[in-house]
């Protein structure tokens, strides 16, 4: 599978609003399919970092959450 949109060689590299863009986005998709990740947003300890590298926290899902998501990402 090819990361697409990522910088670096990890896709940890950016700025933060950069990754707080990507979060909106994935949220707006997720809405469009269905899908409500409660927990999703910016991990606050990789924005400690100097400089920050944030991560983008997925949280958790419950088992039909789960597969809705699998259904998305098999379409």
């Amino acid at each position: 599978m090819k990361n697409e949109g990522t910088e670096g060689t990890n896709g940890t590299e950016g700025t933060v609003e950069a990754a707080a863009e990507a979060v909106a986005a994935l949220r707006d998709a997720l809405v469009r399919a269905g899908i409500t990740l409660p927990s999703l947003g910016l991990d606050a300890l990789t924005l400690a970092a100097e400089p920050p590298r944030p991560l983008i926290e997925l949280g958790r899902c419950t088992v039909a959450t789960a597969r809705l998501l699998a259904a998305a990402l098999a379409r």
